[in-house]
């Protein structure tokens, strides 16, 4: 069984500023809880047992006890990246969490790289931590564990972006790039890889794209597609605002956020100690954890942080 996962959680989040202006994307809430935290769980789902985190954009607040992943005390572990540095280390719901900090971007193939002490020889679940996905995870963990692909992944028949061509249960091409076929199918940012991947990753700052195409050309690169459950790219803003209109995950008003009796609270999300004052109106809007809308405000199809 595969007990460990890798959450990504190093990017810029450039396309979805400037909510990543005040914390990496992975930690922007979704339903009052980080976006990773609902990745977390996924995995949990499936039988995961242990989290692997980087970072590199405001990595303080991952550790933050209202905003960030898992519990504290945080520690100094004895793990310790390609970097040199030691991963600290903590608790999301019992399960042990390593956050590897980056402080130059490693990008997807260098990130791995850089966790591969941590790796240990074990193969290991990566899920992207700014996607929201209820995929049965299960099904790309069993396929995976009896093809003896290096790498597989999990593929959506839907979306805008299909650059992987797959057959009988393997990548043939990815972006037509080896010029085998067109694409047919979007990857989801979630797969499960063995170590032996680690052999076709490059040093420094690497995509891991490279390494899929390598296996790709010999025939070690697996494909499950799973479109059951939801999936979501939560890159932007509109689109950030469409998957709490969409989705169904929570009740959309937290039971500790602070609301004025005649304020107006109309298709939105409001968070946790959020405070919304009198005679204020809110419209298909978020209200982050915390932030604050003044007496007689009116927001509309808005992100108030």
């Amino acid at each position: 069984m595969i007990r460990k996962a890798f959450l990504l959680g190093a990017g810029l989040g450039t396309r979805l500023r400037p909510l990543t202006d005040r914390l990496p994307k992975p930690l922007v809430p979704l339903f009052h809880r980080p976006m990773v935290e609902w990745a977390a769980q996924a995995c949990a789902l499936a039988g995961i047992e242990e989290f692997a985190v980087n970072t590199h954009h405001l990595p303080a607040a991952w550790t933050d006890p209202l905003r960030g992943l898992g519990e504290g005390p945080w520690t100094e572990s004895d793990l310790r990246g390609g970097n040199g540095l030691p991963a600290q280390s903590g608790l999301w719901q019992d399960r042990p969490i390593h956050l590897f900090h980056e402080p130059e971007l490693l990008e997807t193939g260098g990130g791995i790289r850089n966790i591969a002490e941590w790796i240990a020889g074990d193969p290991v679940l990566v899920h992207n931590g700014d996607i929201f996905s209820t995929l049965p995870l299960a099904p790309l963990i069993a396929a995976h564990e009896t093809s003896g692909n290096l790498a597989t992944l999990a593929l959506r028949s839907s979306g805008t972006a299909k650059h992987i061509a797959h057959h009988d249960g393997k990548v043939i091409d990815i972006r037509e790039m080896l010029g085998r076929a067109p694409g047919t199918h979007v990857f989801s940012g979630i797969y499960v890889f063995s170590p032996g991947l680690l052999d076709f990753i490059g040093e420094g700052k690497v995509s891991v794209i490279p390494a899929f195409l390598e296996l790709t050309r010999i025939g070690a690169l697996g494909a499950v597609v799973l479109d059951d459950g939801e999936w979501f790219d939560l890159g932007d803003p509109e689109s950030y605002l469409a998957a709490h209109r969409d989705l169904d995950l929570a009740e959309k008003v937290h039971r500790d956020a602070l609301i004025a009796p005649d304020a107006s609270i109309l298709r939105s999300t409001i968070g946790p100690r959020a405070e919304i004052g009198a005679g204020a109106v809110v419209t298909d809007s978020v209200v982050w954890p915390g932030a604050v809308v003044a007496p007689g405000e009116r927001i509309d199809g808005a992100i108030r942080m």
